[in-house]
């Protein structure tokens, strides 16, 4: 490995969350492709070493504080993976998983492919790519991918019900949509609880948190799945956006 990894074990541990000498290697080799690519596409503003650690890969994993990833057989898809955040750190923790990684820049997409590749993610479960508009892959008639997955994420920055009327068709009945969201998130919720209602979901969860060792506070709210998402969602796309639910 090129870099210390102290402080992140460190704050993994808080997470009560074991991680292996590969693991790290590979997060070693996903932070050196992150700062290459970052140089030639607009992958983040963060790039320092520590930061990243903390704000991307921590930040990606605190999920797991209140959701068990470790069941065989999962089905992860994240919306707006942008430079992977959390879905490739989610697979590299936890290799069973299935993920799918959606997003609706190429140059991104060749990217997280690169990354894929350069640290052997398929070796256990799968991880793919697949790119256009979050919308366009959930469409009732020709949504090839909707309501495929037991789990949805989205680290993005968008309105709680935009990413509602995004992730939910995404999800079978009785899975879930994990969002990650800031110290707002429970504000978020609440204004959304009609959007929710009406793709088929349901408040399970939400938990406020700071990031180990650090006065950041996230919040992760969990979403369930207790009925189909009606056909009406989600809209066309850039409807959600400019008119969320």
């Amino acid at each position: 490995m090129n870099n210390n990894f102290a402080n992140f074990i460190r704050d993994i541990d808080q997470l009560n969350i074991k991680i292996t000498d590969n693991q790290l290697n590979q997060l070693d080799k996903y932070y050196e492709l992150l700062v290459e690519w970052n140089n030639k596409i607009n992958l983040t503003a963060i790039t320092e070493f520590e930061e990243v650690c903390k704000l991307h890969f921590i930040d990606s994993i605190s999920s797991a504080q209140f959701y068990n990833f470790d069941s065989d057989d999962l089905s992860l898809i994240d919306i707006g993976t942008g430079a992977g955040f959390p879905g490739i750190v989610l697979k590299i923790i936890f290799p069973n998983l299935n993920v799918t990684l959606l997003d609706s820049l190429q140059k991104r997409i060749n990217f997280l492919n690169t990354v894929i590749e350069e640290l052997s993610l398929n070796e256990q479960g799968s991880i793919k790519t697949v790119h256009g508009r979050a919308e366009d892959f959930a469409d009732y008639k020709k949504g090839e991918l909707r309501e495929k997955f037991d789990i949805a994420v989205s680290r993005a920055v968008a309105r709680f019900s935009t990413l509602c009327e995004y992730d939910l068709p995404y999800v079978k009945k009785n899975g879930c949509f994990i969002s990650y969201k800031g110290d707002k998130g429970i504000e978020e919720v609440e204004e959304a609880k009609n959007a929710i209602f009406l793709l088929g979901g349901k408040v399970k969860s939400i938990h406020e948190f700071k990031l180990p060792n650090s006065d950041i506070k996230r919040t992760i709210c969990i979403i369930e799945k207790t009925q189909n998402t009606s056909s009406k969602y989600p809209r066309k796309s850039g409807i959600p956006q400019k008119k969320p639910l």
